[in-house]
């Protein structure tokens, strides 16, 4: 029996997400999730942003080969300008890691935000308190 999973995504990751979307809005933003996965919980640490990627409107294209070894990449996170939350058969089919999460317009809030499988079935997120970092760890 498939075992459910979990998100953890720290509020301060989350609203860097917000920003970034924000920020490159009406295209389509695009980041990898860095974290760890254990047993049903995945907690995401990080934010990583895909090289030479391209954003344009309605789609978003990057090189997934870039990151075939690394293995603290747990999924991808996107927005959907239109504020549709709901993957798409594109979604899907170029899905990377353990999790999709699609971000939707106007970018705030709980209801804004979505996590999949996979399969396309809902995965659910607990926004945790924010995640803390000391400037030895940032650089």
């Amino acid at each position: 029996m498939p075992q459910d999973l979990t998100v953890h995504i720290p509020s301060n990751i989350l609203d860097a997400v917000y920003a970034g979307a924000k920020e490159l809005y009406p295209r389509e933003s695009f980041l990898l999730l860095r974290g760890k996965k254990n047993k049903g919980i995945i907690s995401i640490t990080d934010l990583v942003l895909a090289p030479f990627a391209i954003h344009g409107e309605g789609e978003v294209h990057f090189n997934p080969y870039m990151f075939s070894g690394d293995l603290s990449l747990v999924g991808t996170v996107h927005s959907h300008p239109s504020g549709n939350i709901s993957p798409s058969h594109t979604d899907l089919n170029y899905f990377f890691g353990r999790v999709l999460m699609i971000v939707g317009y106007p970018y705030h809030g709980h209801n804004c935000i979505a996590a999949y499988d996979s399969n396309g079935d809902k995965v659910s997120i607990d926004i945790t308190p924010p995640l803390e970092c000391n400037d030895e760890d940032f650089y």
